[in-house]
Protein backbone atom coordinates (compact mmCIF):
# COMPACT_ATOMS: atom_id res chain seq x y z
CA UNK A 1 0.00 0.00 0.00
CA UNK A 2 1.08 4.01 -0.59
CA UNK A 3 3.93 4.84 -2.38
CA UNK A 4 6.44 2.68 -3.50
CA UNK A 5 9.45 4.71 -2.51
CA UNK A 6 8.09 5.84 0.80
CA UNK A 7 8.29 3.41 3.94
CA UNK A 8 5.00 2.70 5.69
CA UNK A 9 3.71 1.55 8.60
CA UNK A 10 3.10 -2.10 6.87
CA UNK A 11 6.09 -3.70 6.10
CA UNK A 12 4.92 -6.62 4.78
CA UNK A 13 5.34 -6.30 0.77
CA UNK A 14 7.57 -6.77 -2.13
CA UNK A 15 7.99 -2.78 -2.05
CA UNK A 16 11.47 -3.24 -2.61
CA UNK A 17 11.43 -5.18 -5.86
CA UNK A 18 8.68 -2.96 -7.26
CA UNK A 19 11.50 0.13 -6.95
CA UNK A 20 13.69 -1.90 -8.60
CA UNK A 21 11.17 -2.43 -11.54
CA UNK A 22 10.58 0.76 -11.64
CA UNK A 23 14.14 2.22 -11.74
CA UNK A 24 14.25 -0.14 -14.66
CA UNK A 25 11.84 1.26 -16.64
CA UNK A 26 12.67 4.65 -16.09
CA UNK A 27 15.91 3.88 -17.59
CA UNK A 28 14.72 1.65 -20.25
CA UNK A 29 12.33 5.10 -21.31
CA UNK A 30 15.46 7.23 -20.66
CA UNK A 31 13.58 9.84 -18.14
CA UNK A 32 15.76 12.25 -16.44
CA UNK A 33 17.92 10.74 -13.64
CA UNK A 34 16.34 12.66 -10.53
CA UNK A 35 12.71 13.42 -12.08
CA UNK A 36 11.20 9.95 -12.25
CA UNK A 37 8.38 8.10 -10.51
CA UNK A 38 5.88 5.18 -10.81
CA UNK A 39 4.21 2.25 -9.62
CA UNK A 40 2.95 -1.22 -10.75
CA UNK A 41 -0.62 -0.68 -11.96
CA UNK A 42 -3.65 -3.58 -12.17
CA UNK A 43 -3.13 -2.82 -15.86
CA UNK A 44 -2.77 -0.44 -18.99
CA UNK A 45 -6.17 0.68 -18.17
CA UNK A 46 -5.07 2.20 -15.01
CA UNK A 47 -2.06 3.50 -15.85
CA UNK A 48 -3.84 5.68 -18.60
CA UNK A 49 -6.21 7.07 -15.87
CA UNK A 50 -2.92 7.90 -13.85
CA UNK A 51 -1.58 9.76 -16.74
CA UNK A 52 -5.04 11.42 -17.65
CA UNK A 53 -5.09 12.47 -13.75
CA UNK A 54 -1.79 13.86 -13.51
CA UNK A 55 -2.14 15.88 -16.94
CA UNK A 56 -5.43 17.42 -15.38
CA UNK A 57 -4.00 18.28 -12.03
CA UNK A 58 -1.30 20.12 -14.23
CA UNK A 59 -3.33 21.64 -16.91
CA UNK A 60 -7.38 21.61 -15.05
CA UNK A 61 -8.31 23.82 -18.26
CA UNK A 62 -6.97 21.66 -20.89
CA UNK A 63 -8.55 20.11 -23.73
CA UNK A 64 -7.46 15.95 -24.36
CA UNK A 65 -7.12 14.71 -28.02
CA UNK A 66 -6.44 11.44 -29.45
CA UNK A 67 -7.05 9.32 -32.43
CA UNK A 68 -9.93 7.09 -33.28
CA UNK A 69 -7.87 4.09 -33.05
CA UNK A 70 -7.33 4.93 -29.37
CA UNK A 71 -7.84 1.61 -27.00
CA UNK A 72 -11.92 1.66 -25.95
CA UNK A 73 -10.49 2.67 -22.01
CA UNK A 74 -9.26 5.99 -22.56
CA UNK A 75 -13.08 7.16 -23.51
CA UNK A 76 -13.83 5.92 -20.39
CA UNK A 77 -11.49 7.39 -18.21
CA UNK A 78 -11.88 10.84 -19.76
CA UNK A 79 -15.47 10.06 -18.66
CA UNK A 80 -14.71 9.73 -15.30
CA UNK A 81 -12.13 12.62 -15.34
CA UNK A 82 -14.83 15.06 -16.69
CA UNK A 83 -12.04 15.80 -19.24
CA UNK A 84 -12.92 18.37 -22.30
CA UNK A 85 -12.18 15.44 -25.06
CA UNK A 86 -11.86 15.82 -29.48
CA UNK A 87 -10.92 12.48 -31.13
CA UNK A 88 -8.61 12.93 -34.18
CA UNK A 89 -8.94 11.16 -37.18
CA UNK A 90 -6.51 8.15 -37.96
CA UNK A 91 -4.62 6.87 -41.12
CA UNK A 92 -5.17 3.61 -42.55
CA UNK A 93 -2.60 2.11 -40.92
CA UNK A 94 -4.00 3.28 -37.26
CA UNK A 95 -1.62 5.95 -37.09
CA UNK A 96 -2.88 9.59 -36.02
CA UNK A 97 -3.53 11.73 -38.52
CA UNK A 98 -1.04 14.87 -37.70
CA UNK A 99 -2.60 17.36 -40.05
CA UNK A 100 -5.93 16.87 -38.59
CA UNK A 101 -3.83 17.09 -35.04
CA UNK A 102 -2.61 20.72 -36.22
CA UNK A 103 -5.63 21.72 -37.65
CA UNK A 104 -7.49 21.06 -34.56
CA UNK A 105 -5.29 22.14 -31.57
CA UNK A 106 -4.86 25.20 -33.72
CA UNK A 107 -8.58 25.99 -33.81
CA UNK A 108 -8.27 26.05 -30.27
CA UNK A 109 -4.68 27.11 -29.69
CA UNK A 110 -5.14 29.30 -26.67
CA UNK A 111 -6.41 26.14 -24.58
CA UNK A 112 -3.28 23.79 -22.59
CA UNK A 113 -2.78 20.93 -25.12
CA UNK A 114 -3.12 16.85 -23.52
CA UNK A 115 -2.46 14.56 -25.90
CA UNK A 116 -2.98 10.35 -25.45
CA UNK A 117 -0.47 9.04 -27.79
CA UNK A 118 -0.63 5.31 -28.70
CA UNK A 119 2.40 3.28 -29.09
CA UNK A 120 0.47 0.24 -30.25
CA UNK A 121 -2.81 0.68 -31.37
CA UNK A 122 -5.58 -1.97 -30.10
CA UNK A 123 -5.93 -3.58 -33.85
CA UNK A 124 -3.19 -2.63 -35.48
CA UNK A 125 -0.51 -1.89 -33.59
CA UNK A 126 0.22 1.51 -35.01
CA UNK A 127 2.46 3.81 -33.33
CA UNK A 128 2.39 7.75 -32.63
CA UNK A 129 5.21 10.05 -32.96
CA UNK A 130 5.98 11.52 -30.01
CA UNK A 131 8.06 13.61 -31.88
CA UNK A 132 5.64 15.16 -34.65
CA UNK A 133 3.91 16.41 -31.63
CA UNK A 134 6.50 18.08 -29.86
CA UNK A 135 6.97 19.29 -33.32
CA UNK A 136 3.43 20.74 -33.56
CA UNK A 137 3.30 22.39 -30.60
CA UNK A 138 6.35 24.13 -31.80
CA UNK A 139 4.57 24.89 -34.57
CA UNK A 140 1.64 26.16 -33.36
CA UNK A 141 3.81 28.28 -29.72
CA UNK A 142 1.93 25.61 -27.48
CA UNK A 143 3.38 26.77 -24.18
CA UNK A 144 1.56 24.37 -22.18
CA UNK A 145 0.75 20.44 -23.09
CA UNK A 146 1.53 16.95 -21.62
CA UNK A 147 1.82 14.11 -24.17
CA UNK A 148 0.67 10.72 -22.23
CA UNK A 149 1.83 7.69 -23.81
CA UNK A 150 -0.56 4.36 -23.87
CA UNK A 151 2.19 1.95 -24.68
CA UNK A 152 0.22 -1.51 -23.33
CA UNK A 153 1.60 -3.80 -26.04
CA UNK A 154 4.64 -2.36 -28.34
CA UNK A 155 6.20 0.54 -25.60
CA UNK A 156 6.88 -2.96 -23.82
CA UNK A 157 9.20 -4.14 -26.18
CA UNK A 158 9.88 -0.64 -28.58
CA UNK A 159 12.86 0.21 -27.20
CA UNK A 160 14.79 -2.66 -28.26
CA UNK A 161 13.79 -1.97 -31.91
CA UNK A 162 15.26 -0.34 -34.18
CA UNK A 163 14.96 2.48 -35.57
CA UNK A 164 13.94 3.20 -32.26
CA UNK A 165 10.26 4.73 -32.19
CA UNK A 166 9.74 8.17 -30.66
CA UNK A 167 7.69 7.32 -27.91
CA UNK A 168 9.16 7.80 -24.55
CA UNK A 169 10.65 10.74 -21.92
CA UNK A 170 13.92 12.10 -24.04
CA UNK A 171 11.31 12.19 -27.11
CA UNK A 172 8.73 14.48 -25.12
CA UNK A 173 6.82 12.06 -23.14
CA UNK A 174 5.53 13.47 -19.60
CA UNK A 175 4.29 9.86 -18.60
CA UNK A 176 4.04 6.41 -20.10
CA UNK A 177 1.62 3.31 -19.34
CA UNK A 178 2.40 -0.76 -20.04
CA UNK A 179 0.94 -3.69 -19.23
CA UNK A 180 2.33 -6.31 -17.68
CA UNK A 181 0.79 -9.56 -18.81
CA UNK A 182 1.49 -9.20 -22.80
CA UNK A 183 5.16 -8.92 -23.74
CA UNK A 184 6.62 -9.97 -19.74
CA UNK A 185 4.06 -12.70 -19.06
CA UNK A 186 2.83 -12.01 -16.03
CA UNK A 187 -0.06 -14.54 -15.18
CA UNK A 188 -1.59 -11.95 -13.23
CA UNK A 189 -2.86 -9.23 -15.25
CA UNK A 190 -0.90 -6.15 -14.44
CA UNK A 191 1.43 -2.75 -15.90
CA UNK A 192 3.19 0.23 -14.80
CA UNK A 193 3.43 3.50 -15.25
CA UNK A 194 6.52 5.63 -15.16
CA UNK A 195 5.89 9.71 -14.75
CA UNK A 196 7.90 12.91 -13.76
CA UNK A 197 8.16 12.81 -10.33
CA UNK A 198 7.70 16.91 -10.53
CA UNK A 199 3.87 15.95 -11.72
CA UNK A 200 3.06 12.79 -8.96
CA UNK A 201 4.33 15.51 -6.74
CA UNK A 202 1.31 17.72 -7.70
CA UNK A 203 -0.89 14.95 -6.28
CA UNK A 204 0.44 13.72 -2.96
CA UNK A 205 -0.71 13.79 -0.15
CA UNK A 206 -0.40 12.19 3.26
CA UNK A 207 -1.88 9.70 5.24
CA UNK A 208 -1.28 9.00 8.93
CA UNK A 209 -2.22 5.73 9.02
CA UNK A 210 -0.39 4.14 6.86
CA UNK A 211 2.69 6.43 7.17
CA UNK A 212 2.68 7.28 3.59
CA UNK A 213 1.61 9.41 1.02
CA UNK A 214 -1.31 8.48 -0.94
CA UNK A 215 0.16 8.75 -4.93
CA UNK A 216 -1.55 5.89 -6.65
CA UNK A 217 -5.01 5.17 -7.86
CA UNK A 218 -6.11 2.17 -5.99
CA UNK A 219 -4.77 1.88 -2.19
CA UNK A 220 -3.80 -1.46 -1.66
CA UNK A 221 -2.46 -2.93 -4.40
CA UNK A 222 -1.41 -6.78 -5.71
CA UNK A 223 2.18 -7.35 -3.60
CA UNK A 224 3.00 -10.43 -6.36
CA UNK A 225 2.75 -8.70 -9.77
CA UNK A 226 5.61 -6.85 -8.92
CA UNK A 227 7.53 -9.90 -8.02
CA UNK A 228 6.71 -11.44 -11.59
CA UNK A 229 8.28 -8.44 -13.36
CA UNK A 230 11.56 -8.32 -11.40
CA UNK A 231 11.82 -11.85 -12.06
CA UNK A 232 11.74 -11.28 -15.56
CA UNK A 233 13.99 -8.26 -15.98
CA UNK A 234 16.30 -9.77 -13.53
CA UNK A 235 16.51 -13.20 -15.41
CA UNK A 236 16.56 -12.18 -19.33
CA UNK A 237 18.56 -8.39 -18.61
CA UNK A 238 17.98 -6.22 -21.70
CA UNK A 239 20.11 -8.77 -23.90
CA UNK A 240 17.10 -11.12 -22.82
CA UNK A 241 14.29 -8.81 -23.92
CA UNK A 242 15.86 -7.92 -26.88
CA UNK A 243 16.26 -11.57 -28.04
CA UNK A 244 12.75 -11.87 -26.69
CA UNK A 245 11.63 -8.92 -28.93
CA UNK A 246 13.05 -10.18 -32.33
CA UNK A 247 11.95 -13.57 -31.88
CA UNK A 248 8.42 -12.09 -31.85
CA UNK A 249 9.39 -9.49 -34.93
CA UNK A 250 10.82 -12.69 -37.07
CA UNK A 251 7.80 -14.67 -35.92
CA UNK A 252 5.71 -12.11 -37.18
CA UNK A 253 7.12 -11.77 -40.01
CA UNK A 254 6.98 -15.51 -41.31
CA UNK A 255 3.57 -15.29 -40.54
CA UNK A 256 2.56 -12.37 -42.51
CA UNK A 257 5.02 -14.38 -45.16
CA UNK A 258 3.06 -17.52 -45.13
CA UNK A 259 -0.25 -15.83 -44.73
CA UNK A 260 -0.08 -13.07 -47.89
CA UNK A 261 0.09 -16.90 -50.18
CA UNK A 262 -3.47 -17.67 -49.18
CA UNK A 263 -4.48 -14.29 -48.32
CA UNK A 264 -3.30 -11.62 -50.51
CA UNK A 265 -4.93 -8.63 -48.05
CA UNK A 266 -2.23 -9.61 -45.28
CA UNK A 267 -0.44 -6.61 -43.65
CA UNK A 268 1.36 -5.08 -40.52
CA UNK A 269 2.94 -2.22 -39.74
CA UNK A 270 6.85 -1.68 -39.31
CA UNK A 271 8.79 -3.64 -36.73
CA UNK A 272 5.26 -5.23 -34.84
CA UNK A 273 4.56 -8.20 -33.90
CA UNK A 274 0.57 -7.46 -35.00
CA UNK A 275 -0.32 -9.31 -38.64
CA UNK A 276 -3.60 -7.96 -39.92
CA UNK A 277 -5.78 -10.00 -42.11
CA UNK A 278 -9.02 -9.90 -43.39
CA UNK A 279 -11.71 -11.27 -41.19
CA UNK A 280 -11.43 -14.86 -41.93
CA UNK A 281 -14.95 -17.01 -41.39
CA UNK A 282 -16.97 -17.61 -37.88
CA UNK A 283 -15.16 -20.69 -37.14
CA UNK A 284 -11.81 -20.03 -37.95
CA UNK A 285 -12.91 -16.89 -35.30
CA UNK A 286 -14.33 -19.09 -33.15
CA UNK A 287 -11.68 -21.68 -32.86
CA UNK A 288 -8.54 -18.95 -32.74
CA UNK A 289 -10.44 -16.46 -30.44
CA UNK A 290 -9.56 -13.25 -32.84
CA UNK A 291 -10.13 -10.27 -31.90
CA UNK A 292 -11.76 -8.62 -34.90
CA UNK A 293 -13.95 -5.52 -36.33
CA UNK A 294 -14.74 -3.82 -39.39
CA UNK A 295 -13.67 -6.78 -41.53
CA UNK A 296 -11.05 -7.43 -39.80
CA UNK A 297 -8.99 -9.26 -37.61
CA UNK A 298 -5.60 -9.98 -36.20
CA UNK A 299 -3.21 -12.60 -34.83
CA UNK A 300 -0.17 -11.18 -32.32
CA UNK A 301 2.95 -13.27 -32.19
CA UNK A 302 3.59 -12.80 -28.47
CA UNK A 303 6.55 -14.96 -26.75
CA UNK A 304 5.98 -18.20 -26.41
CA UNK A 305 4.22 -18.81 -29.56
CA UNK A 306 6.00 -21.52 -31.95
CA UNK A 307 6.08 -21.66 -35.55
CA UNK A 308 3.89 -24.42 -35.21
CA UNK A 309 0.90 -22.18 -34.37
CA UNK A 310 1.21 -19.96 -36.93
CA UNK A 311 0.95 -23.22 -39.41
CA UNK A 312 -1.89 -25.01 -37.83
CA UNK A 313 -3.54 -21.46 -38.35
CA UNK A 314 -3.05 -21.44 -41.84
CA UNK A 315 -4.29 -24.47 -42.49
CA UNK A 316 -7.41 -23.78 -40.92
CA UNK A 317 -7.51 -20.48 -42.77
CA UNK A 318 -6.65 -22.38 -46.18
CA UNK A 319 -9.21 -25.25 -45.53
CA UNK A 320 -12.14 -22.63 -44.34
CA UNK A 321 -11.50 -20.37 -47.57
CA UNK A 322 -11.86 -23.65 -49.71
CA UNK A 323 -14.93 -24.16 -48.73
CA UNK A 324 -16.08 -20.99 -49.81
CA UNK A 325 -17.76 -21.76 -53.24
CA UNK A 326 -19.95 -24.74 -51.98
CA UNK A 327 -20.89 -23.11 -48.47
CA UNK A 328 -22.05 -20.10 -51.12
CA UNK A 329 -23.27 -23.14 -53.41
Amino acid sequence: MGDPFIPSTYTVGSRELEKEVIAFFSRLFRADEDNWWGYVTNGGSEGNLYGLYLARELYPKAIVYYSEATHYSVQKNLHLLNMPNIAIRAQATGEIDYEDLEKTISINRQMPVIILANIGTTMTEARDDVGKMKRIFKNLAIQHHYIHVDGALSGSYAAFIEPRPSFDFADGADSIAISGHKFFGSPIPCGMVIAKKSHRDRIASSIDYIGSLDTTISGSRNGHTPLFLWYTITKLGIEGLKLRAQRCLDLAAYAEAVLKQIEPGVWRNPSTITVNIPKPAAAVVKKWQLASGKGWAHIICMPGMQKEQIDAFVDDLEQSKSQLPAMAG
